[in-house]
């Protein structure tokens, strides 16, 4: 086999290396998908409480990682953390139906309605991941938490024990909590109920040495919690984020490609010599090609030109595609980063099939388009209200004064539509199960505007006006001069 990759054959090997544009819930972590990126060696470390991240950004892919015996073995190795080595690993609440380990959906709704404080349902969570016999025998979380409730001192027991007992194993307890927006589509109930997951946790990094949780989080999931007991300030001095830089999301892609079983991927690995073969055939990036962007730029310039057009006034394509794909926080998702670059190579094919190199630029730009549109749908998805609140602004260009915001809101009566959004929401949960929140301040349009920008919907410029990145103004049909053209639906 030719030991230089043709442009067809580079085609090919995009085309089935990348993942689909399937959501996280659906995939399930592999070795050969396992990427480890220097930023998020400390949301690995045990002791790290805390993980904040957006959606797409690796939530549930760590949380599913955590839950794997060889997958958190080589996370140990590459991160260089020895304690994950020396865990034991429980579920306390994730987007799976698993009503052993904690309530489903509908028992949890009940629960709710029924006043159960959050910090007794989640001790129940606790003990039950702990192994509390006289828990395993009771056929409701109405029951358990009504038996924790009624045995203090037994709960205590059962946790000094626990503790114990990994002590003298020289093992860490860890218990993991993801999916925390699917809780309940009140906002107000999922704060109080994450406070109290929040609050059990803090309970146990300061009462015990081997008990741990992990609590993977929506950033504005954290910040609006009910953080109102005794040292809730110490859960964000013990956080991290899940954060993708450039040189990230590069190292992302060019690991998709070489560890993809084809032998297109073995002539790529042979292009970019210095890659390590590890666990059962997951292979590691080469230093340079994980972290030198001046040596990726020059890599994927190979299979995307080095310009967005004839020449670098038209934009450098391996700067462009991140640069366009930036929320409000200046972060990307890496899921919309890989299903751009999916859906440039259909285009290419498409469109453009004879062009010098594996992807054409107007590809690339359709790519930021569909993952704009991607992008929108999920936030759709998690929060109707945002494409709500977002809609009246159709037709306007950015950056826009917040006033001109406001006006646009009072005239489309935006606090009666989210009101009647909420209202819709929560019948469609009592119908399906499926859960998504409302916003915190309907009524009040400025502190609306803060949430959208907590959020990385919007962003404030330095001029106070109001700014869309381009990853949703695109698909919510807001102009800007210059920018990427609005899809066309």
């Amino acid at each position: 086999m030719t030991t230089v990759l043709g442009v067809d054959e580079y085609r090919d090997l995009l085309s089935s290396a990348l993942p689909p544009a399937q959501d996280a819930d659906t995939v399930t972590p592999s070795l050969s998908t396992l990427f480890t990126p220097d930023s998020h060696r400390t949301a690995l470390h045990v002791d790290t409480t805390v993980v904040r991240g957006g959606r797409g950004v690796g939530k549930t892919f760590w949380y599913r990682s955590l839950l794997d015996d060889k997958l958190r073995a080589v996370a140990a190795e590459e991160y260089r953390i020895d304690k994950l080595h020396h865990i034991t690993v429980a579920t306390g609440y994730g987007a799976q139906i698993q009503p052993t380990l904690y309530p489903g959906p509908g028992e949890l709704r009940s629960l709710v309605e029924e006043a159960v404080r959050p910090y007794d349902l989640w001790n129940t969570v606790l003990l039950v991941a702990l192994g509390q016999p006289k828990l395993m025998g009771l056929q409701s979380w109405r029951e358990r938490v009504d038996w924790v409730r009624a045995h203090p001192s037994e709960r205590d027991q059962t946790i000094a024990q626990a503790d114990q007992q990994a002590q003298s194993q020289g093992t860490t307890q860890l218990i993991l909590f993801d999916a925390l927006e699917h809780l309940h589509w009140d906002r107000a109930q999922a704060d109080r109920l994450v406070a109290g997951i929040l609050q059990l946790a803090l309970e146990m990094r300061l009462g015990t040495k081997n008990i741990r949780f992990k609590v993977f989080i929506r950033p504005d999931m954290f910040d609006g919690a009910l953080l109102n007991f005794p040292d809730a300030s110490k859960l964000t001095s013990n956080s991290a984020s899940l954060q993708w830089s450039r040189a990230n999301l590069y190292g992302l892609f060019f690991h998709y490609l070489g560890n993809h079983d084809s032998e297109e991927a073995v002539c790529f690995r042979a292009m970019t010599s210095g890659w390590i073969e590890h666990t059962e055939g997951r292979h590691q990036l080469p230093s340079a090609l994980r972290g030198d962007e001046k040596v990726q730029a020059d890599a994927f310039s190979l299979i995307a030109g080095p310009y967005m057009g004839a020449n670098f006034r038209k934009g450098i394509t391996y700067t462009w595609l991140p640069n366009h794909l930036m929320d409000g926080v200046e972060q990307v998702s890496p899921r919309s980063f890989l299903n751009a670059l999916v859906k440039a190579v259909e285009e290419t094919r498409d469109s453009y099939a004879g062009h010098d190199f594996p992807l054409h630029h107007e590809g690339i730009r359709r790519g930021v388009q569909s993952a704009s549109q991607t992008r929108v749908a999920e936030v759709r998805e998690d929060m109707p209200w945002v494409h709500t609140a977002i809609a009246p602004l159709q037709g306007q260009q950015v950056p826009i004064d917040s006033e001109l915001v406001i006006s646009l809101w009072g005239q489309a009566d935006l606090t009666q539509r989210l009101q009647r959004e909420a209202e819709r929401v929560a019948t469609a949960t009592r119908n399906s199960g499926e859960i998504r929140t409302g916003p915190r301040y309907a009524d009040d349009y400025r502190q609306l505007i803060e949430e959208l920008i907590l959020l990385g919907v919007m962003r404030r410029r330095k001029d106070r006006r109001i700014d869309l990145p381009d990853v949703y103004r695109i698909a919510f049909s807001i102009g800007r001069k210059g920018g990427v053209p609005m899809v066309q639906l």
